[in-house]
């Protein structure tokens, strides 16, 4: 069966960086755009970023835009966050989610899009 899992989520200060993985199995991952998403307490979750599933093609939120960058290496079926400049308002969980998209090479940005989610990984910011 398919299974993301998300990991290097911590705690952060501000100013700081992480890097958020999420390693994919149980399907061709270069048939699937993907994409990051997060929950802070209290809030709905929101996309963060994504990434057609060539790579050549992506998307980041107004709120993280020139801070964080989504990647992804195929040939190891992953897809990285690279997260600089954290802010205290970063803090949430967050989730890698996958859709299966074999025919054409775009990013998707809404959560009803993605079929399939990881656990999430808690991220902490300290002020």
């Amino acid at each position: 069966q398919v299974q993301l899992v998300e990991s290097g989520g911590g705690l952060g200060q501000a100013g700081g960086s992480l890097r958020l993985s999420c390693k994919a199995s149980g399907l061709t991952f270069s048939s699937y755009g993907m994409g990051w998403f997060r929950q802070a307490p209290g809030k709905e979750r929101e996309v963060v970023a994504a990434i057609s599933r060539s790579g050549l093609a992506t998307h980041s939120a107004d709120s993280v835009k020139d801070r964080f960058t989504i990647s992804r290496y195929n040939a190891e079926n992953t897809v990285y966050l690279q997260m600089n400049s954290l802010k205290p308002e970063d803090t949430a969980v967050y989730y890698c989610a996958a859709r299966f998209d074999p025919y054409s090479d775009n990013y998707y940005s809404e959560e009803y899009e993605y079929r399939y989610w990881g656990q999430g990984t808690q991220v902490t910011v300290s002020s």
